[in-house]
Protein backbone atom coordinates (compact mmCIF):
# COMPACT_ATOMS: atom_id res chain seq x y z
CA UNK A 1 0.00 0.00 0.00
CA UNK A 2 3.01 2.72 0.59
CA UNK A 3 4.09 1.86 -2.86
CA UNK A 4 1.13 2.02 -4.49
CA UNK A 5 -0.56 5.11 -2.40
CA UNK A 6 2.69 7.08 -3.76
CA UNK A 7 2.70 6.18 -7.10
CA UNK A 8 -0.84 6.78 -7.57
CA UNK A 9 -0.33 10.52 -6.11
CA UNK A 10 2.46 10.52 -8.44
CA UNK A 11 5.47 11.25 -5.72
CA UNK A 12 8.54 10.05 -6.09
CA UNK A 13 9.63 6.75 -5.70
CA UNK A 14 13.31 6.92 -5.86
CA UNK A 15 14.04 8.66 -2.63
CA UNK A 16 10.92 6.51 -0.69
CA UNK A 17 11.96 3.64 1.80
CA UNK A 18 9.61 0.78 3.31
CA UNK A 19 9.04 0.79 6.52
CA UNK A 20 6.69 -2.48 7.47
CA UNK A 21 5.93 -1.15 10.86
CA UNK A 22 4.38 2.18 9.79
CA UNK A 23 0.49 1.83 9.45
CA UNK A 24 -0.93 4.10 6.58
CA UNK A 25 -4.40 4.28 5.25
CA UNK A 26 -7.31 2.00 6.25
CA UNK A 27 -8.12 -1.59 5.06
CA UNK A 28 -10.86 -0.01 3.23
CA UNK A 29 -8.28 2.10 1.05
CA UNK A 30 -6.10 -0.53 0.94
CA UNK A 31 -8.32 -3.02 -0.35
CA UNK A 32 -9.25 -0.14 -3.12
CA UNK A 33 -6.50 0.59 -4.47
CA UNK A 34 -5.28 -3.30 -4.74
CA UNK A 35 -8.43 -3.52 -6.84
CA UNK A 36 -7.69 -0.50 -8.89
CA UNK A 37 -3.64 -2.06 -9.53
CA UNK A 38 -4.41 -5.74 -9.80
CA UNK A 39 -4.93 -5.62 -13.22
CA UNK A 40 -8.18 -7.85 -13.33
CA UNK A 41 -11.69 -6.88 -13.21
CA UNK A 42 -13.78 -8.48 -10.49
CA UNK A 43 -10.24 -10.46 -8.67
CA UNK A 44 -10.84 -13.53 -6.92
CA UNK A 45 -9.34 -13.50 -3.05
CA UNK A 46 -6.67 -15.81 -4.55
CA UNK A 47 -6.17 -13.44 -6.90
CA UNK A 48 -5.51 -10.63 -5.03
CA UNK A 49 -3.64 -12.71 -2.45
CA UNK A 50 -1.28 -13.49 -5.69
CA UNK A 51 -1.08 -10.23 -6.66
CA UNK A 52 0.06 -8.71 -3.17
CA UNK A 53 2.48 -11.58 -2.91
CA UNK A 54 4.35 -11.13 -5.86
CA UNK A 55 4.07 -7.32 -5.31
CA UNK A 56 5.48 -7.55 -2.32
CA UNK A 57 8.30 -9.82 -3.47
CA UNK A 58 9.79 -7.48 -6.34
CA UNK A 59 9.44 -4.44 -4.30
CA UNK A 60 11.37 -6.01 -1.45
CA UNK A 61 14.15 -7.26 -4.09
CA UNK A 62 14.50 -3.91 -5.25
CA UNK A 63 15.10 -2.08 -2.32
CA UNK A 64 17.82 -4.34 -1.35
CA UNK A 65 19.53 -3.85 -4.87
CA UNK A 66 22.64 -1.96 -4.55
CA UNK A 67 21.71 0.32 -7.73
CA UNK A 68 18.55 1.45 -5.81
CA UNK A 69 20.60 2.52 -2.63
CA UNK A 70 20.64 6.14 -2.09
CA UNK A 71 24.68 6.69 -1.62
CA UNK A 72 24.52 4.79 -5.05
CA UNK A 73 21.61 7.25 -6.67
CA UNK A 74 23.65 10.45 -5.45
CA UNK A 75 26.91 9.18 -7.43
CA UNK A 76 24.93 8.28 -11.32
CA UNK A 77 22.47 10.65 -10.84
CA UNK A 78 22.97 11.88 -14.46
CA UNK A 79 22.54 8.51 -15.99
Amino acid sequence: YQYLSRYKREEDLDHFLFIPERTEGTEKECLKLLLEFCGRHNPSSTELSNFTHFLNFQLNKCQKLVFCSPAVRENFQRF
